[in-house]
């Protein structure tokens, strides 16, 4: 993906996602979480899929220009992404979430949460077949959408 999804016009920036390859190997994470955190660049919600030889972690943060630029002076391999965050308000709201996406029959490749908000709200990231009619639905049944400006400190 270029960085036009970085430089998005408008009040409304979509959430960015990282996604890290990286091998197998002790302190590999802590590396990253390192380097990001040194730079004030806080990580807001983490995924890791573990394979035998190499993991994705994948990451949204508050600031992704910054953390960009980072993981590519520091020679990080990864690509980024486009995902679409809703905002919770209890947990049963999570059934609202997902009987939304359905009824719109928008497939979810998959989910995670965030570890924090600034608001301290539940929130969670979703990577969808089509982010702009699941963003859509997900407003039309009163699920708040939120977006990077959202999660900047």
């Amino acid at each position: 993906m270029n960085t036009e999804v970085l430089c998005h016009p408008g009040p409304f920036r979509p959430i960015v996602q990282f996604s890290i390859h990286a091998d197998n190997k002790v302190g590999r994470l802590n590396e990253l979480v390192g380097l990001v955190s040194e730079h004030k660049v806080h990580i807001m919600a983490l995924s890791i899929l573990d394979t035998t030889d190499s993991s994705v972690v994948r990451f949204i943060v508050d600031y992704p220009e910054e953390a960009q630029k980072l993981l590519t002076d520091h020679q990080f391999s990864f690509v980024q992404s486009e995902l679409v965050a809703v905002e919770l308000d209890k947990e049963s709201d999570l059934k609202k979430v997902t009987n939304a996406l359905v009824q719109a029959e928008i497939n979810i490749h998959y989910v995670y949460p965030f570890l924090i908000r600034p608001n301290g709200r539940y929130a969670l990231a979703l990577r969808l077949e089509d982010n702009d009619l699941a963003a859509d639905t997900l407003q039309r049944h009163q699920l708040k959408v939120i977006g990077q400006n959202d999660i900047a400190r």
